[in-house]
């Protein structure tokens, strides 16, 4: 999730979790990271995160239990339910991943599968688990520090992810969720979907709950959102499927900049300069 006001995930992450071993067999462990400070405005979005994984499968977790009873408010909020494909089921190969880069905090969660994944890591992040997941995030911030000295903007960092992702993803499904605090970046590889919420705001049916809700008496007028996840979690609003290979940028709640095709984006660049990696 990504929003201009800090926003409640209680409702989506009720129904989210359900996934994790009841409506869904994603029961390989699970995960949550959300950016919080007291402080927090549009401009100035908490730089803090609080995190929470557990091995175990999210709808019958003691601590997702607890996180759905939490009053979560965010900017930003990264969560993940887990069928492990690489890795064995442990608490170091659950997502999201943290890492820090340039002074803040980075989140990931990754869903897919990358086969004879092997790249060269020469720098500063290193896996902790045996994940292609976090290898591959490990890389891509490698990749990004690599490329700018100083800290960039959301644009810049887009248009080198647009360069960076291909060549993971041509190892296998790279979906992804990536966010700084500031904004969540999105790659669909096969399958993604978002929503944007504002006012005028109505009643949503939540699939995985069975449960209507009317969002205009949670929000006010200025709240503004986007929800991404890999499968809609209502069935009456507008979801919108990404495209593979879209690359997406949220941030207060909006798409920040026109989808990049981060194939076509990666072809032209190394048409015209050496492979950068």
């Amino acid at each position: 999730m990504n929003s201009r006001l800090p926003a409640s995930l209680h409702l989506s992450f009720t129904g989210f979790s359900q996934r994790g071993g009841c409506t869904d067999h994603h029961a390989d462990g699970w995960g949550i990271a959300f950016f919080e400070r007291e402080d927090a405005t549009p401009d100035k979005p908490g730089k803090g995160v609080r995190y929470f994984v557990d091995k175990e499968g999210a709808s019958t977790s003691p601590i997702a239990k607890m996180l759905r009873t939490y009053p979560i408010k965010s900017h930003n909020v990264v969560a993940h339910v887990r069928k492990a494909t690489v890795g064995t089921v442990r608490l170091e190969n659950c997502h999201p991943f943290v890492r820090e880069l340039w002074g803040c905090y980075w989140v990931f969660a990754h869903n897919g599968d990358l086969k004879n994944y092997a790249p060269l890591l020469h720098g500063n992040f290193r896996p902790v688990g045996t994940t292609d997941s976090e290898l591959a995030f490990c890389w891509l911030l490698q990749e990004l520090a690599r490329s700018h000295v100083g800290v960039p903007t959301v644009q810049e960092l887009t248009r080198t992810l647009a360069e960076l992702v291909p060549k993971i993803a041509k190892y296998g499904t790279f979906n992804f969720l990536m966010s700084n605090g500031q904004a969540l970046w999105a790659h669909a590889s096969t399958k993604l979907y978002y929503v944007l919420r504002q006012h005028p705001f109505t009643e949503v049916h939540f699939k995985d709950d069975d449960v209507m809700v009317d969002l205009a008496s949670l929000n006010s007028p200025q709240d503004r959102l986007a929800i991404v996840v890999t499968e809609p979690l209502t069935t009456n609003e507008a979801w919108t499927a990404m495209a593979p290979g879209e690359l997406q940028v949220f941030v207060d709640g909006a798409i920040a900049a026109q989808p990049v095709t981060a194939s076509s984006s990666a072809s032209r660049n190394m048409a015209a300069t050496s492979n950068p990696a």
